[in-house]
């Protein structure tokens, strides 16, 4: 039993259910595993209550605390699978995490943290700031920064509280303006390349984003954006802070700007799975999260509380080694935190058929459904038929490429090319893809091509992933 624990989401956790029930049972070499899941309800519990779910999907827990003590509970004595960890939830509010990332050696901007421009409501404040809290000069810590940066709150979500200045007056605006907000001062970096992952499990999704658009054109259609070696490392940043953490659903931004890599933003304890947003990217983001859940079920993967920094840190303070060797090292740390050949090898044998569930729900008329009424349950009704249509032709567009990797998969094992049932005529293209070339390089068990023209994902054969896979083949030769 898998249990969502929601706030106000519906399109996602529906689109789960439903793939989950057309799965059906798991077969597996030790038996048959039957999964069922159910949306969990706020109540009082007594601490030695027995939970009914063996993993438990968290989306609310980092605003409200009393299913987040629950959480802790049922993580602490009965051992469910949680995503994400409540134990780490602190580190979500984005300080840590770069505490944690500039420790480990990563290109995090130089970052100040200011006091609060308002007091905390907080009676005992007025005589502990009497005694103790410095005068500092903002403008001074802006110049050795250098404009432009930013000012965004230390623990920020949703773009809340995030400013672009420019200059002194802008300073001060924002730093007025952001009351009782605890707030970060961050190097701007003049980029290329703004790139979004998700992960989720073992598998990330790495898409161009584009975050002065409306939600629904921020994640773009592009493949090519990326070089194999950005790409790479983009990957390895989001499966490093993941592993560190023990989060095993999360998103990160990274800024490449030439040959380097800057991650800005890397800790989401709700992480942007909307159909309306991802589009193009939801059937991906559904099948990945089926199947971690699944794996982790059948196999017994146990919950890891315990976070082991020393591994990683043991790594950075290495003497001698390039920046490029401990990235691959902290890599085959997460790969081992994750279990990836095992879950490679267990989506290849148990799971073979979710590939082919997922395209014919998105090509039916359930998911046609699901999508106008998370479009009318979004937009005003004067903008329904505009998104529909939007949305329609994105989804087009992931089932015509998902249509032929499938075909090309089975033509390479030499299996007769099964018939793809075509959209229904009301499906309109609404966008045009930019490709480079005319050659569509796919992913391989993703459900979708790949962003930046790969995933890592199991049997990716794209270029980004040829280091890993080359190292993979050799531990198991060995």
């Amino acid at each position: 039993m898998i249990g969502l624990l929601l706030g106000t989401e519906e399109d996602w956790p529906t689109a789960f259910e439903e793939i989950l029930r057309r799965l059906g049972p798991v077969k597996t070499p030790d038996g048959t595993h039957a999964f069922d899941c159910e949306r969990i309800t706020i109540e009082p519990f007594s601490l030695r209550d027995r939970p009914r779910y063996q993993l438990v999907i968290d989306r609310l827990a980092y605003w409200y605390y009393h299913p987040r003590e629950w959480l802790k509970k049922v993580a602490m004595m009965d051992g469910v699978y949680l995503l994400n960890s409540p134990f780490t939830f602190q580190s979500m509010e984005k300080h840590a995490a770069y505490c944690a990332m500039m420790r480990l050696g990563l290109k995090v901007p130089e970052t100040v943290l200011v006091p609060y421009k308002n007091p905390p409501d907080n009676s005992r404040y007025a005589y502990t700031a009497a005694r103790y809290n410095q005068p500092f000069d903002l403008d001074a810590i802006a110049r050795q920064i250098g404009y432009p940066l930013f000012m965004k709150p230390y623990d920020g979500g949703a773009w809340r509280g995030v400013s672009r200045i420019n200059n002194v007056t802008e300073l001060h605006s924002a730093y007025d303006a952001s009351g009782e907000m605890l707030m970060h001062l961050q190097k701007a970096i003049d980029f290329d390349v703004f790139a979004r992952s998700l992960s989720i499990g073992a598998e990330t999704m790495v898409m161009k984003f584009q975050p002065d658009q409306p939600m629904h054109l921020r994640y773009a259609v592009e493949h090519s954006f990326l070089s194999p070696q950005a790409g790479a490392e983009v990957v390895t940043i989001g499966r490093l802070v993941n592993a560190f953490f023990r989060w095993e659903f999360n998103s990160c931004e990274t800024l490449v700007s030439g040959g380097d890599v800057y991650p800005i933003d890397y800790a989401n304890a709700c992480p942007d799975v909307a159909l309306t947003s991802l589009h193009y990217y939801f059937p991906w983001a559904m099948k990945a999260l089926v199947k971690w859940c699944v794996f982790a079920l059948v196999t017994g993967r146990r919950p890891r509380l315990d976070v082991e920094t020393d591994r990683f840190f043991a790594i950075a303070d290495e003497p001698g080694m390039s920046y490029e060797e401990k990235l691959a090292a902290y890599r085959d740390l997460a790969d081992a935190y994750f279990d990836t050949e095992r879950y490679e090898d267990f989506c290849a044998t148990s799971l073979s058929r979710l590939d082919q569930v997922v395209l014919d729900w998105v090509t039916g008329p359930d998911f046609d459904q699901l999508l106008v009424r998370t479009v009318k349950s979004v937009y005003p009704a004067h903008e329904h038929d505009t998104f529909i249509a939007h949305l329609r032709g994105l989804l087009h567009l992931w089932v015509r490429d998902e249509s032929a990797r499938l075909a090309t998969a089975l033509a390479g094992t030499n299996v007769a090319r099964r018939q793809v049932t075509s959209l229904s005529g009301g499906l309109k293209w609404a966008v045009t893809s930019r490709r480079s070339g005319s050659v569509v390089r796919t992913g391989a068990s993703t459900g979708t091509r790949c962003g930046a023209r790969w995933t890592c994902s199991p049997a990716c054969s794209a270029s980004a992933c040829s280091t890993t896979t080359r190292r993979r083949s050799a531990r198991r030769s060995s």
